[in-house]
């Protein structure tokens, strides 16, 4: 289709993981209209994410919970009305609920595209939908499909993540340049897709015999911070606890510093992926087909369970959290030394 591309808004407000998988779209975007203004609606606790993306005009905070209040609607209508003043080209909602495909509608530009299995009536919204080519297809893969609707190549010359050079600087300084680190993150949102801390600890304990000029940090927020101290206790030599303790791009550039990570199905593992890190990443009710590390699918370590995934938020198996618990520290141990990409590191 003919279509042409001045301004062009991209919803996609959360989560970490998410907004990352959906970065692609923006580069590609940005490389076939090179004079194009986009701009980005997204949480405000993310913006730093994409504050001084080149390839953003601009973003527009969304702020969920100030905006919950009947008090801060005001806000909430500048901020529409200034999306309106825009006079959007185009419009793409890649979040698929009832808040982004009413926003993205408020937006009134010339053509809204959303997803074909937008969830709590935001379909209704759209002017086109993109069906998901089949129930496996990552997300990353189904948010281009946007672009082939549009005529963009796709493909994969582009950098996903580029580098924050203060944060770069900061976390300089606390690595230091000859060490070799490894990247440990033992959080998620849903407690039954976090991989037992004791075993990071067992693993952590394992690697540091082995890789003995190595060192692990321990990435995560405030909540992460008690599964951060059971695994850098016993290894106080060799751990630096950084959950609650880094900004969101020192976080990125912390993995982007680290060797490999270690992590569970949640946005770090996303971060890693779109910087080409080898990732073991651990899945238990999740599918890797859908949501996994992009590029490196194959590398995911789960166990065939009747129930897995099941893709709840909660376990219902008669051995709770059997899905991760089954994946030993021995077992990931065993996966890692098999991983070329990662042994040669520590030749």
């Amino acid at each position: 289709m003919e279509l042409r591309l001045l301004k062009i808004l991209i919803l996609k407000p959360s989560s970490l993981g998410d907004v990352i998988q959906a970065m692609p779209v923006l580069r590609l975007l940005k490389l076939h209209h090179p004079n194009s203004e986009i701009f980005w609606w997204i949480n405000s606790n993310l913006a730093p994410l994409l504050a001084n993306d080149p390839d953003l005009k601009g973003i527009f905070s969304f702020h969920r919970r100030r905006w919950s209040s009947l008090f801060n609607w005001n806000e909430l209508l500048a901020s529409i009305r200034q999306m309106r003043r825009k006079n959007f080209d185009l419009v793409i909602d890649l979040q698929g609920l009832a808040r982004s495909g009413s926003f993205a509608w408020l937006a009134n530009g010339g053509l809204t595209i959303g997803l074909d299995d937008a969830r709590e009536g935001a379909r209704g919204f759209y002017d086109v939908a993109i069906p998901r080519p089949s129930s496996h297809t990552h997300a990353v893969d189904w948010y281009l499909q946007v672009l082939k609707f549009l005529d963009v190549p796709v493909h994969h010359n582009f950098q996903w993540l580029a580098p924050h050079l203060e944060s770069q600087r900061k976390v300089e300084e606390i690595a230091g340049r000859d060490v070799r680190w490894i990247a440990i993150n033992p959080g998620a949102r849903w407690l039954n897709k976090r991989w037992p801390a004791e075993y990071f600890s067992e693993l952590v304990g394992r690697l540091a015999v082995q890789n003995k000029n190595s060192r692990f940090v321990i990435l995560g927020g405030k909540d992460d911070q008690p599964l951060g101290q059971i695994i850098s206790r016993s290894h106080q030599n060799s751990c630096l606890d950084l959950t609650g303790k880094t900004s969101l791009l020192e976080m990125i550039e912390w993995i982007r510093r680290s060797e490999f990570i270690v992590t569970n199905d949640t946005g770090p593992m996303h971060v890693a992926a779109a910087l080409k890190k080898p990732v073991i990443a651990l899945f238990g009710p999740t599918a890797p087909q859908r949501t996994g590390p992009y590029g490196q699918l194959e590398k995911t370590v789960r166990i065939p369970l009747p129930c897995s995934p099941c893709l709840k938020n909660f376990c219902s198996y008669p051995k709770p959290l059997e899905c991760l618990r089954a994946i030993t520290p021995q077992f990931v141990h065993d996966e890692i030394q098999r991983r070329p990409e990662i042994s040669t590191r520590f030749e």
